[in-house]
């Protein structure tokens, strides 16, 4: 929600900015065009700076001889009317133009034309006029021109209003149209997120997006269906093989101790009935990821002190039989000896032993596992380590990518140890907690499940059982 909030925020402010730009561009455009025009028409050449210039130019015996020069280089003829509208002088001026002029026909020319030419007058201290005749359509003048003086008191007090009334109108029209689109697309933008993360919830928008809402509920309900019907594959294929690997784990066993057998028959017995146990921890493996995957698999949470499950664990592996080429140790830092964490068990247990086997299968040839549990101010960290032959840079991305559970299966099913490292994060995930491994080529491996102290993290909280 608030990336498309900020989404349409930058749509809208980019055409705001380009409504700024094209109007800045206008003005420059306006400024490059009339520029020229400004600076002859309104600058030294201008009506009244002739007429003022003229004025001065101007004796009983006429006009100096620059200022006509000036005069008849633009086209301008002149005369000078006396108070009583006699022409007592003349410069070009037209052949139509009447000598004598009343006081009426003075006010009309003054404020516009005389025979269509543009005129302009001065006038002189000694009530006489100067009149400037200018060609024909080089300008125009407005005749009737009248203006109210408490209108043009009230115009920049008006315009000051009006424009921020108009700011504020479209400020308000910019909100609530940014809050309509958020309505109607908000409901759509988290049945997307939802749909990324795996899940599926049926949208009911009516109006324009509807066939939009309707083609993500479709989506939706196709993915539940998917998924359910994977959960209930894996779930059963689970279930079908439990019966023969448990038959075929029972005859290797007892051809494995059979007296009467060979040694290499009782050898091969022993890799079938390893083998057989591998792909049935595979098949739970796989069955619980399924399960933590679509929150199938319900937690069973309680405190537990995570020292004592480590210990527990690692009492249970040796007393199982480790391979003599592999030693362990357990390191408890003294003061996370007393953390526990509120969680299920069964899947943390089942988590470090995921990542213990993970070393064992990568180092065939033997390898020191080390359990380690550590507490910082914030988290509680346990994990695997070991000294053997470590991951590539590419196989930690894998990891990283959760990708590496699709990983084939070899001759020595070493698509358990890819699964197996998926599961633990999906482990850590279902406690609120996260997976991160360190590993580099001949350096071996450190995998650490960390948990916040906050939440489902206590500390000092005495085991319950």
């Amino acid at each position: 929600m608030k990336s498309l909030g900020a989404y349409i925020s930058r749509r809208l402010a980019f055409f705001a900015g380009f409504i700024v730009a094209v109007l800045l561009a206008n003005i420059l455009a306006f400024g490059f065009t009339f520029n020229r025009i400004w600076h002859e028409e309104y600058g030294q050449n201008a009506p009244y700076a002739m007429l003022e210039a003229a004025a001065s130019a101007l004796t009983y015996e006429g006009m100096s001889q620059d200022m006509l020069k000036n005069l008849a280089a633009q086209g301008i003829w002149a005369m000078l009317l006396s108070a009583s509208g006699q022409r007592v002088w003349a410069f070009d001026v037209p052949e139509e133009a009447p000598a004598n002029y009343t006081a009426a026909d003075v006010a009309r020319f003054s404020r516009g034309y005389l025979l269509d030419y543009p005129v302009f007058v001065w006038g002189l201290d000694d009530g006489a006029l100067l009149v400037l005749g200018y060609p024909k359509d080089s300008y125009t003048k407005l005749t009737s021109n009248y203006y109210s003086l408490s209108a043009l008191k009230r115009l920049p007090v008006f315009i000051a209003c009006a424009l921020a009334l108009d700011l504020a109108l479209l400020f308000g029209a910019y909100c609530l149209s940014k809050r309509r689109i958020l309505r109607n697309t908000g409901p759509i933008v988290k049945a997307i997120e939802d749909l990324s993360s795996g899940k599926a919830a049926p949208l009911d928008i009516r109006g324009d997006l509807a066939d939009i809402a309707g083609s993500v509920t479709n989506a939706a309900r196709f993915l539940r269906r998917q998924n359910q019907a994977r959960a209930d594959w894996i779930s059963g294929v689970s279930h079908d093989i439990r019966t023969p690997l448990s038959m075929i784990v029972g005859h290797a066993e007892r051809i494995a101790l059979d007296a009467h057998a060979g040694p290499e028959t009782r050898r091969q017995a022993g890799v079938i009935k390893r083998q057989a146990l591998k792909i049935k921890e595979l098949v739970l493996d796989l069955n619980l990821a399924s399960k933590l995957e679509y929150d199938m698999q319900p937690l069973a949470l309680r405190p537990v002190r995570l020292s004592k499950l480590l210990r527990a664990y690692a009492a249970e592996l040796l007393n199982a039989g480790l391979d003599e080429d592999y030693s362990m140790e357990i390191d408890i830092a003294p003061r996370a000896e007393n953390v526990c964490l509120m969680c299920d068990e069964r899947l943390i247990a089942r988590a470090i032993n995921n990542l213990v086997q993970n070393s064992i299968i990568h180092n065939p040839r033997g390898c020191h596992i080390r359990l380690f549990l550590e507490r910082t101010p914030t988290r509680a960290e346990l994990g695997v380590a070991d000294d053997g032959v470590g991951f590539s840079p590419e196989k930690l991305r894998t990891f990283a990518q959760g990708a590496d559970c699709a990983e084939s299966a070899g001759e020595k099913l070493d698509m358990r140890h890819g699964l197996g490292i998926d599961l633990v994060r999906r482990i850590a995930q279902a406690h609120q907690g996260s997976l991160a491994i360190q590993s580099a080529p001949g350096q071996g491996m450190r995998a650490v499940l960390s948990f916040p102290l906050s939440g489902p993290v206590t500390n000092n909280i005495a085991d319950s059982r």
